[in-house]
């Protein structure tokens, strides 16, 4: 019998919609792994501030990604980019490092880095994975894409909540008119508003659907 790929459920969104919550929340009741690729590019980040290279030469960036020293481990069903054999948890969630990864990520190279490490998480087993280009560059062939979004207002108070006060309007136009993989709504995907919605009503409605197409599948 042929054995099946592992599964991949794409999650994309906007900043504040919910990703990262709902993301592990559908992981840990189908029991996949769960991947924050929107952490890896804030790894990037902190390795770049802390080696005090300008995140504004994408040139620097792009050298600074060729050549750091990185490995893909999975601990708990949480898949991390480990630097120099450490894994910054908390360093990446500093206000500096929010402020430069939305150029950092503008970088082609990096881009085109990130979409190999993205993809080499398959190693691991069936992936929710989120983050803003997952079902159109990273695994656009998968039939599991998720779009999320709340209005700004809405947005905007979540981040309000957890202390960071940031342009999410600006961020939002900075990631969807970059050149290397904008942030745009999958084809195919189902897009979900939850600005009305706690987290449990959200991915309550995400593990329904993802059931629903397991097993029209014959998963």
């Amino acid at each position: 019998m042929k054995k099946k790929h592992p599964i991949v459920i794409a999650i994309d969104g906007t900043s504040a919609s919910g990703k990262s919550t709902n993301a592990k929340l559908v992981a840990k009741a189908l029991g996949f792994i769960y991947v924050d690729t929107g952490a890896m590019y804030r790894t990037l980040a902190w390795h770049c501030l802390s080696h005090r290279i300008d995140f504004h030469d994408a040139k620097a960036v792009a050298t600074a990604c060729r050549k750091w020293h990185t490995k893909l481990e999975c601990v708990d069903g949480h898949v991390r980019l480990i630097v120099d054999s450490y894994f910054p948890e908390k360093e990446i969630r500093t206000v500096e490092v929010s402020m430069a990864v939305s150029m950092i990520a503008a970088v082609p190279k990096v881009r085109d880095w990130m979409k190999a490490t993205q993809r080499d998480c398959i190693q691991f087993g069936n992936l929710v994975m989120e983050g803003r280009d997952i079902g159109t560059n990273v695994f656009p062939d998968t039939d599991y894409k998720y779009y999320l979004d709340a209005h700004l207002e809405e947005r905007t108070k979540r981040r309000v909540a957890e202390g960071v006060n940031e342009n999410l309007a600006a961020r939002d136009q900075r990631d969807s008119q970059r050149a290397a993989a904008p942030l745009m709504i999958a084809l195919g995907a189902k897009v979900i508003n939850n600005s009305n919605m706690t987290s449990e009503q959200t991915s309550g409605l995400l593990i329904e659907d993802i059931k629903k197409r397991l097993k029209a599948d014959g998963r």
